[in-house]
């Protein structure tokens, strides 16, 4: 009986070591008060982006849950104005999949709200296979003419980043010629898209719409954007040959997931270059490993039993995953480590495919034409732009564009005074940050 209560006791310590070092994250000890300012949160009905806002709220700062589902968005700013008692929590509709919705989300803040402090980009679409489905009445997703709708709720990075899958092949498909727009099921039970849906709404949608509201964040500065990315950008390497391909089969949509996480990581980089001197920081942030309500929605039925338990061992809260995304928002004294990759409130080194500013720079550039922005649309311009959607009825297709105007030549390099910057800050010492 000794032994067995010893065990036991040796068990519970490990236990609460591993949770304590390991899997619970330091909290944000930030700006205690934001009043008079102005946050935007995506994907923020529920998980991290919701615990996000929560905290933003009870600081203070107006906040803008920007959310696809109208129902879940009006009912989880309903519960932020119960639970943090401040009446400045409103909804306003955003799906990230489509480029009119991200303009249309756009014009409606800038003519309705005076002030941008924060942009936390949150809402990503999560790899399919993984998560059992669309989430869609019959296992597909309605299509509108010229876009399509997509899922905007936060998937747990765990699901990808700590699932052991390492060495995927390169596809099988040698060009994307073949795979037509055509109306059909994929292999995962999701209508086609006539691109890549996961680089859209993790990555696409982000970009146009930080393009879009950085007249606000210039004026309103200092001010900060958050890209919530994840560890899997460390498995990930941009094709830009084929970097807006459709996706299909849970082996494409692992390494397309991925590929997204790490162009997070990427446009955070250049994003702090091009906006160097304007007072607006950028940063990425990796959440860790999160229990959201994702994460067992999305696995078998019988599974969820013995999951449940694991997950609530194991696996962060959403509101400890919120809490580097926070920290990268309201940290004082972390400006000179803008673009910089942030992971249980602290700086952390990335892959050199992470910190490769050519690649940075040339994604920018596909990133623009993707997104529709014109060569004099970039983000040193104070002008709003107005770009116009590739998938729109009215708009070429982007079938009809060649590969030279959608992905710049590899020789393109930024400016080299930025990139002389980037090499004075790495060897300066790093910040204190923990």
């Amino acid at each position: 009986m000794e032994a067995l209560l010893l065990s036991v006791g040796l068990l519970l310590g490990a236990y609460v070591l591993v949770y304590y070092n390991l899997v619970k994250g330091p909290p944000c000890r930030g700006i205690a008060s934001l009043r008079g300012r102005t946050a935007v949160v995506t994907g923020a009905n529920s998980g991290i982006g919701k615990m996000t806002a929560l905290e933003l709220a009870r600081r203070g700062a107006r906040v803008v849950l920007a959310c696809r589902s109208r129902e879940r968005g009006e009912a989880a700013a309903f519960d932020l104005r119960q639970e943090s008692g401040n009446n400045e929590v409103i909804f306003m509709a955003l799906d990230l999949a489509s480029l009119a919705s991200v303009r249309a989300f756009a014009t409606a803040f800038l003519s309705s709200e005076p002030r941008l402090d924060i942009l936390i980009h949150n809402a990503g679409e999560g790899q399919q296979a993984l998560q059992g489905g669309s989430g869609w009445p019959g296992g597909s997703r309605p299509l509108q003419p010229g876009f399509a709708r997509g899922r905007v709720g936060r998937m747990p990075p765990t699901t990808i980043s700590h699932g052991g899958h390492r060495g995927l092949q390169e596809s099988l498909w040698s060009s994307c010629s073949h795979l037509a727009p055509a109306p059909g099921i994929s292999s995962c039970g999701r209508t086609r898209e006539p691109f890549n849906l996961l680089l859209r709404v993790n990555h696409i949608g982000p970009f146009l719409l930080t393009h879009l509201l950085l007249p606000r964040l210039k004026t309103c500065a200092p001010s900060r954007v958050v890209v919530v990315s994840s560890a899997a950008h460390r498995r990930g390497r941009l094709d830009f040959t084929r970097l807006d391909c459709p996706v299909v089969g849970w082996r494409q949509e692992l390494r397309a997931y991925a590929d997204s996480k790490l162009a997070n990581v990427l446009f955070a980089r250049e994003l702090a270059t091009q906006l160097e001197g304007t007072g607006i920081t950028c940063y990425a942030a990796h959440p860790g490993p999160v229990n959201s309500e994702l994460f067992l929605r999305h696995v078998p039925g019988w599974l969820r039993p013995l999951l449940r338990p694991v997950a609530w061992l194991v696996l962060r809260a959403p509101r400890g995953g919120a809490q580097t995304p926070l920290y990268c928002a309201l940290q004082e004294g972390i400006e000179p480590l803008s673009g910089r990759y942030f992971a249980n409130c602290h700086v952390e080194e990335v892959p050199p495919a992470a910190r490769d500013d050519r690649a940075a720079h040339r994604l920018w550039e596909a990133s623009k034409r993707l997104a529709g922005l014109g060569p004099g649309e970039g983000a040193e311009s104070d002008e709003d732009p107005q770009p116009e959607d590739p998938y729109s009825p009215s708009s070429p297709h982007p079938e009809e564009t060649t590969a030279s105007e959608l992905y710049p030549s590899p020789q393109s390099s930024p400016d080299l005074s930025k990139v002389m910057r980037r090499i004075l800050v790495k060897a300066e010492p790093e910040l204190q940050t923990s």
